[in-house]
């Protein structure tokens, strides 16, 4: 095959530093996930949605052929950190959790999981976003140590 193509999607979690609601009020999660996307396309990665919590995101993006998961969240948590600092005199501090967790999406999944993304605030009512994320892993049937995961 001459041609390389490629079609990875994945789930991308992670939060803020302590799950700090930081993220806060709606303008800058809104501006932060635009932001998010903005850092995401220039490795050519495409972001297919971003959306969130005050403590948290998750964005679904097609990776590109040539850029490994761990460059692309490295690149997008740096990229944002020195953006959100600026942002306002509550952000000046700002950082992200040094973990995260992506999960792969398939094709046919890619309505449900846009869908699940897109009801972030209803859905966080009733679930904590360590509820969430140890069920994202009970799911996918990783392993973590409870010490490790929250920083």
């Amino acid at each position: 095959m001459p041609q390389s193509l490629s079609a990875v999607f994945v789930h991308l979690i992670f939060s803020t530093k302590n799950r700090d609601p930081l993220l806060t009020p709606r303008p800058l999660a809104m501006d932060t996930h635009s932001y998010l996307a903005g850092i995401s396309s220039r490795p050519d990665c495409h972001p297919v949605l971003i959306n969130g919590v005050e403590d948290h995101v998750h964005l679904l993006v097609q990776l590109s052929r040539t850029v490994t998961q761990a460059d692309l969240v490295k690149e997008l948590k740096r990229a944002s950190t020195l953006w959100l600092r600026e942002q306002s005199p509550s952000t000046a501090a700002f950082s992200w959790q040094s973990g995260y967790g992506i999960f792969s999406v398939s094709v046919s999944n890619l309505d449900q999981v846009c869908a699940y993304i897109s009801s972030q605030e209803e859905h966080h009512r009733k679930v904590t976003f360590q509820e969430e994320l140890r069920l994202f892993l009970q799911r996918h049937q990783l392993e973590w140590e409870e010490d490790y995961v929250w920083d």
